[in-house]
């Protein structure tokens, strides 16, 4: 079981990126911060999918702004197996990064 990082990903352009992906026979608690390196506002997505390209209901954020420099959190994250986080950011120089823990259901 992991504890701590999860996932972190120098995220694409327009690209959904799967962050972390909860195993079989688990669940995790888990936080997410979307953190946005560039000197100009991003908009990025965050969501808790069934698949690597989220349906209409998964998205936990759509659209959000993140100001230059700063920094999206979410916490608290319940995810059951098979279950992925999966971001999204409007241009380079965002990454993310999940932390939390991992439990057995077994």
């Amino acid at each position: 079981m992991a504890t701590g990082r999860l996932g972190a990903a120098d995220l694409s352009a327009s690209t959904n990126t799967t962050l972390y992906t909860c195993p079989a026979g688990t669940f995790a608690i888990a936080n997410v911060s979307i953190c946005n390196r560039n000197a100009t506002s991003v908009t990025v997505r965050l969501a808790l999918a069934s698949s690597a390209t989220p349906g209409g209901a998964e998205w936990l954020e759509y659209g959000v702004t993140i100001p230059a420099n700063s920094v999206l959190e979410r916490t608290g994250l319940s995810i059951d197996a098979g279950k992925l986080l999966v971001v999204w950011a409007s241009t380079t120089s965002v990454n993310a990064l999940a932390y939390g823990i991992e439990t057995s259901t077994l």
